[in-house]
């Protein structure tokens, strides 16, 4: 019998299983596909909430303790596995200035630089900019990474120090007198002591049997690749819920739709358009650059966007950490640490009551 089984192999799943590795614990996880080809494979990358001065407390609090910790994280993984997670500190250009007053009173709150950009100052660091706004917010210190990469590099260091179990898709919960014991898969049962669910969009559908499921649904995004050349673009840029995202091999990544379709993961030709009008318009140079590539993926949706991360209550042994919606990359890091540090009884990194099933979101 296993210390912890960790169902769900995204970057949740796989920094929480890191965690419990580094804390000692014998680690099992089990995802029903292959490790990060879900909602991590598909998202962006920016190491920030988007309009961040507009999230919630909660996810304000896991976003920033996760800022402090990537840049040294990514490097470790990059020197175990050879994979860079290509942290990249580029800056994010935000044009739709209404909140301009709530943006710099949440920066100076929090340490986060926000400069404001009077016109022709963003041409001057963006000179492929469509838009002419006569003042932008520049983040200088937002960071993005590959998410891919990340989710690589992370099972890459984690393969041969943990008992990791793909294309295994669990089919229920066992819990005898109050207490988990273990799961059911098509190959057979896994018994473990403790069990933490991090299986995004997924974790409602494995706890409706127990009664409570948290309130995780799937929310559908598409996004443009762009085979843009590198300089053409410097910084993430984010206008009117779209952003693009320059990649260090010039690449651009446009994105995204928000659509309540279920679990329905298909792209469609209607938003594939809308998307590229809307990357056009952003950027005029991107009519010249070939579409690379158009994909979709399910974000783990949650009231406000604040995660479900703790024990579930009445069932001891049984923990969730899921439900981070359009920020499970910029809160990943801090989520998996709070999940083992309720886990293990240790003083958490933040007060974790927000994150709690019962909690108001």
């Amino acid at each position: 019998m296993r210390d912890v089984l960790v169902i769900g192999g995204g970057i949740i799943g796989l920094l929480t299983a890191r965690e419990l590795h580094l804390s000692g614990a014998e680690v099992t996880l089990i995802e029903m596909g292959e490790t990060g080809r879900e909602s991590s494979w598909a998202g962006g990358g920016i190491v920030s909430p988007l309009y961040p001065w507009r999230a919630p407390e909660p996810i304000t609090a896991l976003s920033r303790w996760s800022q402090g910790v990537y840049p040294a994280l990514t490097t470790q993984l990059l020197d175990e596995t050879g994979i860079d997670p290509e942290f990249t500190i580029n800056g994010m250009l935000v044009l739709d200035d209404e909140d301009l007053d709530q943006a710099l009173d949440w920066g100076a709150r929090h340490g986060q630089p926000i400069e404001i950009l009077q016109e022709p100052a963003p041409h001057a660091i963006e000179p492929e900019l469509g838009p002419r706004p006569a003042r932008a917010l520049h983040l200088p210190g937002i960071a993005q990474l590959r998410p891919p990469r990340l989710s690589k590099a992370v099972r890459r260091a984690l393969e041969k120090r943990i008992d990791l179990r793909e294309r295994e898709e669990v089919c229920e919960l066992l819990v005898e007198q109050g207490r988990v014991r273990g799961v059911r898969t098509p190959k057979g049962q896994v018994e473990a002591k403790r069990i933490v669910i991090c299986a995004g969009a997924w974790t409602a559908k494995l706890l409706e049997q127990l009664g409570t499921p948290p309130d995780i649904r799937p929310v559908r995004g598409q996004m443009l690749l762009f085979h843009a050349k590198p300089g053409q673009i410097n910084h993430i840029t984010l206008h009117a819920g779209r952003y693009a995202i320059p990649r260090r091999d010039g690449r651009v990544l446009f994105g995204s739709t928000l659509e309540h379709a279920g679990f329905v993961k298909r792209t469609t030709a209607e938003d594939k358009e809308a998307l590229y009008h809307d990357a056009i318009d952003l950027f005029p140079v991107l009519r010249r650059t070939p579409i690379e590539d158009h994909w979709s993926g399910l974000r783990p949706g949650s009231p406000s966007g604040i995660p479900y991360i703790g024990a579930y209550p009445g069932i001891e042994g049984l923990y969730f950490n899921a439900g981070h919606f359009r920020n499970g990359l910029v809160m990943g890091p801090a989520s998996a640490r709070l999940m083992v540090d309720v886990m293990l009884g240790r003083e958490p990194i933040i007060d974790p009551a927000p994150y709690a099933l019962n909690a108001g979101r």
